[in-house]
């Protein structure tokens, strides 16, 4: 440490040298007492200098019991406070600042943001008011954000719900004012929900007239939006005339996201760029995006820069879902997490930086509120400076956040949330250790135990935990009930089946409801719908995922109620078929979506397909869901090889495929190394019923197809599945030497 200050004085003038400093010394006093000091012993020096080169960067420089701010104005110097609070550290009621806090600051993307949206279907953000707002700019801007969205009247009216404090648009002109004041600039995401352009035009004139500060326009094209690009463009030159008229400078950004029943959407959005209009400044991409990014880049006029939009809020069922790059994410952790959880993924989203920055001039983030917080904090980080190794930013998160806290080792429990999520949780011990890291944290200082960060790192520690031991507790009983089913006792093994959870799992899950409670109390972090408000099972209400099935338990014990009502002779080897749903010989083949991931024979599997999750969906995980079935492929290709298939008698592969036949598919294909073993109308082949009826719920179908022994080489298949109009979705299937048969 070079030196240390325990009484600050300070040298500010102007409104934003005087408004930064009293921002500092609000951040110093929440962090020491300078009250039982009176011999000020550095003098901190704002310092507004308009002819410095760079709007948004900055200078720190370091004297003898002195430190200067430097920057053009408000922003710049907020931008100095926050690196200075994110390098010091704390103790005995004194600031030890580092030798190397010291240089000059500028940003690499002239874009830097995040939405914020006020709207009934966050997680967080409509519990707010305008405090809770400021204060968050803040704490974003101290990693280099320099735009905030805002989100008006969706379809031109208010859609209130008792846990907001404020009609949406008149928080989002106050938050617009909060804004101005920092220095920040202000986007608004605002869907063509409309269906004619006079309502329209009429709600973007009262917004536009209402908001004292507005930057940026973003109409999406797609999600949600559904005018052909000729329209939008048209839409976007009208919103320009009157947006112009209250905010000069603002800018008109519509979006290249594609509406999914315009197949040439893209092309025909590409053509009206190609007309160079004058009335758009850029064009934004994000999830359901008409072309990749390189893609577009290559192809939109190079007049137009590209800002990104990058989903960094959701785990699954979108752009960017948790191991975006293989999608092997454990059902059991995905049907607990579900969509919204406390997601932090810093490596990975540092790696989508890599591969995304190239082609963009900045992004405002996808956000639904503070359950993406480090990843804010990251990204924000990278698009100021992506050289910053990611240590940093972690360690940078923990001392501006958990201050008193060893950073070294809040950063190590950060990567630990996310390694938490590789591999299996039963065969990865690592989980056990991250919530103890999380709970040392804590004891060392009990004080965090009122700060939302912390609480919302240590809730998804103990999620992650409860998964594990419930998933090593559960199969546990169901090794040991299928013994007793074997041993010709039914009635123990359903008993074994009932048993309930131990303690260290009962407890856990007490703990997680009780820290649910305290983040609503704290931040508004909406965990239930019932409790908590939150507006669904996908948007962050994890206690209402929390206890649905995540082994195959639940399903037996249904399948125990079906065996009660066969014919006593029949019950036991029915229950032995469920125990066994999923095993095959050694010389055949089983293989599910949930179970095996998608490199089945290391395959990679084609770009663009979709994992329709079902574990997470209250409606399908109710018992009659076996886990095999939990995740769904659905693409227009499939792929697979897998070799150790040696009858001479051919064999039969079975497909689990969801119950959608489309009449108009005509070229649904099944072939075997490069052999059609079926091509017609989907599906085609022949229904297992026996086995529909025993393993199957509602909405799924077995067909079979026969494949003949000449099909196969030295024991060796290479299969593909395609049906190149409308697509398939499989759960599993498996290939063995003879039909499943009750």
């Amino acid at each position: 440490m070079d030196f240390s200050f325990s009484r600050p004085d300070f040298s500010a003038s102007s409104p934003a040298e005087k408004k930064a400093a009293e921002i500092f010394t609000q951040e110093i006093s929440a962090r020491i007492d300078i009250s039982t000091v009176s011999t000020c012993d550095i003098t901190v020096i704002f310092n507004e200098n308009a002819s410095f080169p760079s709007e948004d960067g900055y200078e720190i420089t370091v004297g003898n019991n002195s430190i200067t701010f430097t920057a053009s104005g408000i922003r710049g110097l907020i931008y100095a406070v926050g690196r200075f609070l994110r390098k010091i550290t704390v103790k005995n009621n004194r600031i030890y600042i580092p030798d190397d806090i010291s240089g000059r600051f500028i940003p690499c993307k002239s874009i830097r943001g995040h939405q914020l949206g006020y709207r009934d279907t966050s997680n967080t953000y409509e519990a707010w008011d305008i405090p809770e707002y400021k204060k968050y700019y803040l704490e974003l801007m101290y990693f280099g954000t320099n735009t905030v969205e805002h989100i008006p009247y969706e379809n031109g009216s208010s859609y209130r719900i008792p846990i907001m404090k404020r009609d949406e648009q008149e928080l989002l002109c106050l938050a617009a004012e909060e804004a101005d004041k920092l220095g920040l600039k202000v986007s608004v995401w605002y869907p063509n929900c409309e269906k004619d352009t006079d309502t329209a035009l009429k709600n973007r004139e009262k917004l536009f007239s209402e908001a004292s500060r507005l930057d940026y326009i973003f109409p999406p094209g797609g999600d949600p939006g559904s005018l052909l690009p000729d329209e939008l463009m048209e839409r976007c030159r009208l919103f320009r005339e009157i947006l112009k008229k209250y905010h000069p400078d603002a800018e008109m950004w519509p979006s290249a996201q594609q509406p999914h029943q315009y197949p040439d959407w893209g092309i025909r959005f590409l053509k009206e760029t190609e007309k160079l209009p004058d009335f758009i400044d850029g064009v934004i991409t994000g999830p359901n995006a008409a072309f990749p990014l390189d893609d577009l880049r290559r192809r939109l006029p190079g007049k137009y820069p590209i800002r990104f939009y990058p989903d960094i809020t959701h785990n699954l069922r979108c752009e960017y879902p948790v191991h975006f790059d293989r999608d092997d994410w454990h059902y059991a952790l995905q049907v607990v997490n579900g969509r919204e959880s406390a997601n932090p993924r810093p490596s990975e989203y540092k790696k989508i930086h890599e591969l995304t920055r190239p082609y963009v001039i900045g992004s405002v983030s996808y956000s639904e509120g503070v359950n993406d917080d480090i990843n804010k904090a990251v990204w924000s980080a990278l698009d100021f400076d992506p050289d910053t190794p990611l240590r940093e930013i972690l360690t940078d998160y923990s001392r501006l956040f958990f201050p008193g806290s060893d950073p070294e080792k809040v950063a190590d429990a950060i990567f630990g949330l996310e390694k938490n999520w590789e591999g299996a949780p039963e065969d990865n011990p690592s989980i056990e250790y991250t919530l103890r890291r999380w709970q040392e944290i804590g004891e060392e200082a009990p004080a965090l135990y009122g700060n939302w960060r912390f609480v919302q790192c240590l809730f998804r520690a103990k999620c992650d935990c409860f998964v594990r031991r419930k998933i090593l507790f559960e199969n546990a009983l169901i090794k040991k009930a299928k013994r007793a089913t074997e041993a010709g006792d039914m009635k123990e093994a359903e008993k074994i089946l009932m048993t309930p959870a131990d303690k260290n799992i009962s407890e856990l899950r007490k703990a997680i409801e009780n820290d649910a409670d305290v983040l609503f109390s704290l931040i508004g972090l909406q965990l239930s719908t019932k409790k908590h408000f939150a507006k669904n099972f996908e948007r962050g209400a994890i206690l209402d995922t929390i206890d649905f099935a995540i082994t195959d338990l639940p399903w037996l014990l249904s399948r125990f109620e079906v065996a009660n009502a066969l014919p006593e002779e029949k019950r036991e080897q029915y229950i032995l078929r469920c125990f066994n749903r999923n095993k095959v010989e050694c010389d055949e083949y089983y293989y599910s979506v949930a179970l095996h991931g998608l490199d089945p024979g290391g395959v990679t599997q084609e770009k663009f397909f979709y994992m329709n999750i079902q574990g997470d969906r209250p409606e399908k995980n109710n018992g009659t869901l076996p886990t095999s079935l939990f995740k769904l492929y659905d693409h227009i290709h499939f792929r697979l090889k897998t070799g150790g298939l040696y009858s001479k008698d051919g064999y039969i592969l079975q497909i689990t495929y969801r119950d959608l036949n489309n009449e108009d598919s005509i070229k649904h294909s099944v072939r075997i190394n490069g052999n059609t073993v079926y091509c017609g109308q989907q599906f085609g082949g022949s229904r297992n019923y026996d086995y529909e009826r025993d393993m199957l719920p509602d909405g799924f179908i077995a067909v079979e197809y026969k494949i003949p022994a000449e099909y196969i080489i030295n024991g060796c298949i290479s299969l593909e599945i395609s049906e190149p109009v409308n697509g398939f979705e499989i759960a599993e299937l498996r290939i063995t030497k003879s039909s499943y048969k009750s």
